[in-house]
């Protein structure tokens, strides 16, 4: 049966995406992982992927054309099939929609989520269930005539597997209508908000506060009041429905917990031996009313010592986003000073945390205390819950150093000029360069003359980029982001330094855009600033390798024949055998030595 592909929501403010080009025509054929066309957004330009294998039968707006939200694009099918009655339906097709979702959305609630208006989709609606990204379709109730829709979890990034529920904004009875937003949701990336596109009554929570839930499971039904629940229910799949029956027959329970879990759940992800009065003061103080404040509002209100209840929020029924706290005072800072003060000297944990490999290690881990053979007791342990961020990074590493056969090239490089080159660079550049703007650009050059470094293994075929971008891995409080300098090798140093300033900062707001943290063609691991001589850094996969640098240290060094004190730094290249072999990955380092020896080299 054919398919109508609609216009995702793929930012939080995006109202209508233009289409900046088709990468297939009607006649093509297409599978699940293809992408049909990039779609320029408000934040940047997308890939629309496709979710269905068959024939692409209509494409309906042209390059450069506008769609808003929910828009038709296109129709996929089998070769031949009549599209007529889907072309004149208008909202008949609606349910088709959810193959559509883009792996790169990171929109809180892609337009997908809710498809509502479809009261025939049933039979669309069993294909459905594989589709990774497929939201929540419509179904009308079984047994009264009453109508319903399922809301299911969105695939928000293109790494996302399962959302956790961060906590509910609505409770079941509450009348709702489109737009509002229902949950915030913690991604492998970020939180994002849950929109819902559906006029009627909250009927059903399935998960919890804290659950966590695989993408296209069941997280809540909305319709008219009265309707038949629990005929909806028995007729979702039961894969990726799976979480949400075992919560149905307590379908009255989650509309009380929402109201208590909230501060919990966010507070124990951050930091949780950090929490202590100023968490308190912002969300335990409205007693028996519930403070509405997204996640990075509360985060910045903990960080600046602000309280939250005097705050005026801008956002739905008041509700307080991060644009409230950017002129806030800390009014209660007087009460609230000294009695961080106390913990304090619980916070160097996190800070210990980038001396070991940032990629490889837990965070959290830092401030548990270790379990005993015997006797053990609450006190003697801290359990922190998994992050989804971190599902992720233990995830992805593992299966790239279970998957790809890695091999360790470690080379010594003589800093001295590098040194003083920076420092004269420094008097004349508008933005402070540092060391690993220089090893950025050298890596870039450097990949130029090697382009069998830049490569990536795609399991039937090996590719050799023709693009220079390099991702530079950024430690977050949850674990690691890498946002990507995009055609590293054609920009200058103060471009790059300014780049990677601007995008570590996103990262460690949560405000990365896919566009910013995919692509990579080579990684950059850096912890020198942390006095790490030299270490290993897992492969980011599909790149080919991964460079991580040390710190600069002095050291005896022969010049000449002669002992003389050096600065040296330490690089280790980890290469994929399936992609490189030893000499070329020596044959790379040797490049970068003598850019970064001599760097006047890689600035002509």
């Amino acid at each position: 049966m054919a398919e109508i592909i609609k216009m995702p929501k793929m930012s939080d403010t995006m109202t209508e995406g233009v289409i900046a080009s088709w990468l297939k025509k009607v006649g093509d054929k297409v599978k699940s992982g293809d992408i049909l066309a990039e779609v320029e957004t408000d934040k940047a330009t997308m890939e629309l992927e496709n979710y269905e294998d068959g024939t692409l039968l209509h494409i309906g707006p042209q390059a450069g054309d506008a769609v808003p939200v929910d828009g038709l694009l296109a129709i996929v099918g089998k070769e031949g099939e009549d599209i007529s009655a889907l072309l004149s339906g208008g909202a008949a097709p609606a349910a088709a929609t959810p193959a559509a979702t883009p792996a790169a959305a990171p929109a809180p609630a892609p337009a997908e989520a809710p498809k509502p208006e479809a009261p025939a989709p049933a039979p669309v609606e069993a294909p459905k269930a594989e589709a990774p990204a497929a939201p929540a379709p419509a179904a009308p109730a079984a047994g009264n005539g009453k109508k319903a829709t399922v809301i299911r979890m969105p695939k928000m990034s293109d790494t996302m597997t399962e959302g956790t529920i961060a906590t509910w904004l609505k409770k079941v009875g509450d009348k709702v209508k489109s737009g509002d937003v229902l949950a915030e949701v913690e991604t492998d990336k970020a939180t994002m908000e849950l929109e819902n596109y559906e006029d009627g009554t909250l009927l059903y929570i399935g998960p919890k506060d804290g659950e966590a839930v695989v993408v296209d499971g069941v997280l809540a039904i909305i319709g008219e009041e009265g309707a038949d629940v629990q005929a909806l229910l028995g007729g979702q799949s039961g894969g990726s429905a799976a979480p949400a029956p075992a919560a149905a027959p307590a379908a009255p329970a989650p509309a009380a917990a929402p109201v208590a879990a909230p501060a919990p759940v966010p507070a124990a992800a951050v930091a949780p031996a950090a929490v202590p009065a100023a968490s308190a003061t912002a969300v335990a103080a409205p007693a028996g009313t519930r403070l509405l404040a997204s996640p990075l509002a509360k985060r910045i209100a903990k960080d600046k010592g602000i309280d939250l209840n005097s705050v005026k929020g801008s956002g739905e029924n008041g509700r307080i986003v991060s644009r409230d706290l950017e002129n806030a005072q800390p009014a209660a800072a007087p009460a609230t000073a000294s009695a961080p003060a106390a913990p304090a000297a619980a916070v160097p944990p996190p800070s210990e945390a980038p001396s070991e490999y940032i990629q490889a290690s837990l965070p959290e881990a830092a401030e548990a205390k270790p379990q005993t053979t015997s006797g053990v007791s609450a006190q003697d342990y801290t359990d922190t819950p998994v992050s989804q961020m971190r599902k992720v990074i233990a995830r992805r590493l593992s299966e790239s150093l279970f998957t790809a056969p890695h091999f360790y090239l470690t080379m010594e490089i003589l800093m001295d000029r590098a040194m003083e080159v920076r420092t004269q660079l420094n008097t004349l550049s508008p933005i402070k360069l540092s060391f690993n703007d220089l090893v950025i650009k050298a890596a870039a050059v450097a990949l130029k003359q090697h382009p069998a470094i830049n490569s990536s293994w795609l399991g039937d075929k090996i590719r050799q980029n023709k693009v220079v971008n390099i991702g530079v891995a950024v430690a977050v409080d949850e674990g690691l982001l890498v946002p990507v300098v995009r055609n590293a090798d054609g920009k200058g140093l103060s471009a790059i330094a300014t780049e990677v300033k601007e995008l570590a900062g996103k990262a460690k707001s949560k405000k990365l855009q896919p566009a910013e943290w995919e692509g990579s063609t080579f990684t950059i691991s850096n912890l020198g600033m942390f006095g790490i001589d030299e270490f290993t850094a897992i492969i980011n996969t599909p790149d080919a390798c991964i460079l991580a640098v040390g710190g600069i240290k002095q050291t005896a060094v022969v010049r000449d024949g002669q002992l003389a004190v050096g600065n040296v730094m330490k690089v280790t290249l980890s290469c994929d055998h399936r992609v490189v072999d030893g000499a070329t990955g020596a044959a790379f380092l040797q490049t970068l030595k003598s850019l970064l020896e001599d760097p006047m080299r890689m600035l002509i």
